[in-house]
């Protein structure tokens, strides 16, 4: 692997980086999130040295990092506050790191291609006090590009930037990840970094990483409860597998609602791992031998209608709506079906079609493949 972190803890003693394992892959964008406090930005200020690790390994390349000071190691940095140089223009910031790498013959036409491509070309005369928040951000990732690091880590870059200029920004960076080869770690709030740029994504919090995948395996197959709301599940229910095989279980939730699940991996891992060798037979009556789970299903995944309609790939439910809310284009319709609040998300023309309003009657279903499966209930299911 390009970077790879093993058994890492670090102890500042208001908080503690525990055990932390990560590896990523050589032009890879790794996007990092998680809750406020999470350690996230320590996890970033460790791989680049301004902290030192009490256990664990660094590697970059190969090379252990450990020993080696943050300016031999060949990482660049990019916060959300750019951090330029107030007394010198834009083309003096973005050289200054450079000048002890590349000649000024180098360095001046590493400048023209990077500004090009960053489309700051026109404002490297300007000083810097003088530059939107766009066009400053713009500047110091040219200035981190410029000198060539293998990895570039990004700490919430595009969070105090309009919309309009984080889309833009996005767009450039992709184009950078795919011109220069380059390695991204970053960190952010906003999800639609992730969807935009992300090959693969961690989820943080108190100073672990709960789960790394691709995206879509974490947004739809989260792997423990935390994960699940952090994501935006929103549905996550408690329940106990009552009959299960190699392709789907059924589970039974409070007050007679049943559920059916094809999520194979946990279906694989359940089977591999408990005692049910082959299936959970439907006339167990003793409820110590049924396994507990949560099941989360996304919103989206969540089809309404006015009648009811027979399908052997889909779970199908009847409650009464309890809550609309509208978000700019879509509507997140709130139902209550024997207690447990199902919430689906729809745009304003189904909901207008349908005839969405509280009070009212409505069939809800799923696809059973769109029912993941949360295995690791007993140590997750408080957080």
């Amino acid at each position: 692997m390009f970077l790879e972190i093993k058994n890492l803890s670090v102890d500042l003693r208001e908080f503690r980086l525990k055990d932390i394992n990560l590896s990523i892959a050589e032009g890879e964008y790794f996007v990092l999130i998680g809750p406020t406090g999470s350690g996230k930005s320590v996890l970033l200020e460790t791989i680049i040295g301004f902290y030192k690790e009490n256990t664990g390994t660094i590697k970059l390349k190969d090379k252990l990092l450990n020993n080696v000071s943050p300016e031999n190691r060949g990482i660049g940095i990019v916060y959300q506050d750019n951090t330029l140089f107030p007394n010198m223009n834009v083309y003096e910031n973005i050289a200054y790191g450079a000048k002890n790498k590349f000649s000024d013959k180098e360095i001046e036409k590493k400048i023209d291609e990077i500004a090009k491509i960053m489309k700051i070309k026109h404002i490297l005369h300007r000083n810097v006090t003088t530059l939107s928040g766009g066009e400053a951000q713009r500047t110091t990732l040219a200035r981190a590009l410029i000198v060539e690091p293998k990895i570039i880590l990004m700490d919430e870059p595009f969070s105090a930037l309009d919309i309009s200029t984080q889309s833009k920004l996005t767009s450039l960076i992709k184009k950078i990840g795919a011109k220069y080869n380059t390695t991204f770690l970053h960190v952010t709030h906003n999800f639609n970094d992730i969807w935009n740029l992300a090959d693969r994504v961690g989820v943080m919090k108190d100073g672990n990483i709960h789960q790394v995948g691709y995206v879509q395996d974490v947004f739809s197959r989260p792997e423990n409860n935390f994960v699940a709301d952090f994501v935006g599940v929103q549905n996550i229910f408690e329940g106990v597998i009552t009959n299960i095989n190699s392709e789907r279980a059924k589970i039974n939730l409070k007050n007679g609602i049943e559920i059916t699940s094809s999520d194979i991996d946990c279906l694989n891992k359940i089977n591999k791992n408990s005692y049910y060798k082959n299936e959970i037979k439907n006339n167990v009556k003793d409820e110590k031998e049924y396994i507990k789970v949560l099941i989360a299903i996304r919103p989206e995944s969540i089809i309404f209608s006015n009648e009811k309609f027979e399908s052997s790939a889909r779970n199908q439910l009847k409650g009464k709506i309890i809550e609309i809310i509208e978000s700019g284009p879509t509507v997140l319709v709130n139902v209550n079906v024997e207690g447990h609040i199902f919430k689906g998300l729809i745009t304003k023309s189904s909901a207008e079609n349908l005839n969405i309003k509280n009070n009212k009657d409505i069939y809800l279903s799923f696809k059973s493949l769109n029912v993941s499966i949360i295995d690791e209930y007993e140590s997750f299911n408080t957080y």
